[in-house]
Parts: C-alpha cells; sequence; structure tokens
C-alpha cells in the first residue's frame, strides 16, 4: 500500500520488490478488498489516514 500511495503503477511495484507484475497486481486488489475501497484512490487515503506514509514520505 505505500508503494500504491506513492503513485507506483503495478508494474512500478512489481520492479522494486522483484515481483511479477501480475503478482503485484493480485496483492493490490486483495488490499482493495480488504479494505472495502473502490480504487486505488481510497487505498492512498487509507495509507494517509493510518499513519501508513506522510506527506514527507513514508510513515
Amino acid at each position: 500500500m505505500a508503494r500504491v500511495a506513492g503513485g507506483l503503477s503495478n508494474d512500478e511495484i512489481a520492479a522494486a520488490l522483484v515481483i511479477s507484475p501480475a503478482t503485484a497486481k493480485t496483492h493490490v486488489s486483495h488490499a482493495m478488498t480488504k479494505l472495502a475501497a473502490r480504487d486505488r484512490a481510497q487505498l492512498v487515503v487509507f495509507a494517509y489516514e493510518s499513519g501508513l506514509v506522510t506527506a514527507g514520505g513514508q510513515g
């Protein structure tokens, strides 16, 4: 979620974590499902509200 909040695409997340883009997409999708987020933007909001990330960088 921190990488989604940082504006990274699934492909960029995959490269950063050395996983396949399909795996990154699956993880993002599961996070959205578990948090009942409609879209990636809601994941970003949740990441900031929960303190996972801050405006100056990652939590």
